[in-house]
């Protein structure tokens, strides 16, 4: 298990460009499994699910030709259906959350998909109920073997039949796992209540550049018409907005000059409004956000009744729970407070005791709420030994320690690693104190 040392307490600037964007990379790997046909993807990050990902899909028999940096070619025309059955697959698919979105393309394509429990971050339940009804409502038969906890879903004879569903809740890789399967269905498919993140807007637009028929992409209401086959096509990744986020997060906490490159704004969404209601200067400049050097610190707003400003999550467009952890690690040294309000998953703001250990002012309220009370750097948090629980709060620990004066180790980096590329690297490039220890 590896760590990192920090010597916190120095700004940062500089220049720092985002990786692609890990969850939508996560959804487009599988879609390369519905058509035999070579299909090119640029901007895939560097990072170990994505890898574990690709490494699931070599497994099952996928051609892949690594055509530079990030840019991959695919073809999945001799697909190993047995490999599902394997023991290998079991472990292998069982260590990945995103190995859950196999299922659909290969239901649609295929007529059948299992996959193991997957597993991920441990930051509450994660229900995978919307997948399977909505493969069930497409006329397949859900399968469960509770011995082994692995998951099947089979398509009748005759195949997959569109259908009507009303999703139970937007579920961003349920979403996506429906519409993979759908776009193979007879006749037409209607997703009420779909995610409509960035994430899936570009999953959208690939599977129509293969030839599938959705509309009502970008909205929560998608209309599919089944087509029999699709065909390759090149598809870029956008930037990581989780990614972006962190890096606002890590200018603002240490006082650094940042510049953020070619974010896509217009993908964005709510996100740099929230930090603005920080009281930070989040600046467009073309592509690039600029985060000047908060010398004199940041004030929380408060809303328009002078009540005290709550930050929450909810489904896009509201403000994504990836970046909440962000928003409560800044909100330690700022001026004012703030109640944090994780609704979606109830152990994602345990952390903060690693924050209180270190000098924050955070009362967690239950499983669901922290209040901040920000200490307008007048109190340096403090330097500590500290381990990364998951991959959001891996990287609010690490910017807590490149604010805190001193030596902080953190331990299980492999966390960060899942989600950040060469993290270390680029963070020396801005001039962070990092060093990765084995």
């Amino acid at each position: 298990m590896g760590k990192f040392q920090i010597e916190g307490g120095a700004p940062l600037s500089g220049e720092i460009q985002p990786q692609g964007a890990k969850n939508e990379a996560l959804q487009i790997l599988c879609a390369v499994l519905l058509t035999k046909e070579p299909v090119t993807i640029n901007n895939i990050p560097n990072i170990l699910d994505i890898n574990k990902q690709i490494g699931l899909l070599e497994d099952l028999g996928v051609k892949i030709e690594k055509l530079g940096p990030g840019s991959f070619r695919f073809q999945a025309d001799d697909v190993d259906l047995e490999y599902l059955r394997t023991q290998r697959f079991k472990d292998e698919g069982s260590s990945l959350r995103g190995s859950i979105m196999l299922v659909g393309p290969l239901l649609g394509r295929f007529g059948k998909g299992y996959i193991p429990k997957p597993g991920g971050d441990k930051i509450g339940r994660r229900r995978l109920d919307t997948h399977f009804e909505g493969f069930t409502k497409l006329g397949a038969k859900f399968r469960y073997n509770d011995e082994e906890r692995f998951y099947g879903v089979e398509a009748p004879e005759g195949g997959l039949q569109g259908s009507f569903m009303l999703l139970e809740e937007a579920s961003v890789t349920g979403t996506a796992n429906i519409l993979m399967s759908a776009v193979l269905a007879k006749g037409k498919t209607t997703i009420y209540n779909a995610a409509c993140e960035p994430y899936l807007q570009q999953l959208c637009k690939m599977l129509n550049s293969m030839g599938a028929k959705i509309s009502g992409v970008g909205s929560n209401l998608l209309q599919v018409e089944g087509v029999e086959s699709l065909t390759g096509c090149e598809h870029t990744v956008l930037p990581d907005m989780i990614e972006i986020g962190s890096w606002i997060g890590l200018a603002a906490l240490t006082r650094s000059e940042l510049t953020i490159k070619n974010v896509s704004w217009e993908n964005l969404g709510v996100i740099p409004n929230t930090f603005r209601k920080l009281g930070l200067t989040v600046e467009k400049r073309g592509a690039d956000i600029y985060i000047p050097a908060h010398t004199q610190g940041y004030e929380i707003q408060n809303f328009i009744d002078g009540s005290i400003m709550t930050i929450s999550d909810a489904p896009w467009p509201g403000f994504t729970p990836d970046l909440l952890s962000i928003i409560l690690v800044v909100a330690t040294q700022a001026k004012g407070s703030v109640l944090i309000h994780q609704k979606m998953f109830e152990s994602r703001l345990f952390f903060v005791d690693r924050l209180i250990d270190m000098g924050a002012q955070i009362i967690l309220s239950d499983p669901h709420r922290a209040v901040v009370i920000g200490q307008n750097f007048e109190s340096d948090l403090r330097a500590t030994t500290m381990v990364s629980p998951d991959i959001r709060a891996g990287i609010s620990l690490l910017i807590a320690a490149l604010s805190a004066k001193g030596t902080s180790v953190i331990h299980n980096i492999e966390q960060i690693d899942r989600g950040y590329e060469r993290i270390d690297e680029r963070l020396r490039a801005i001039g962070a104190k990092i060093t990765r220890l084995d």
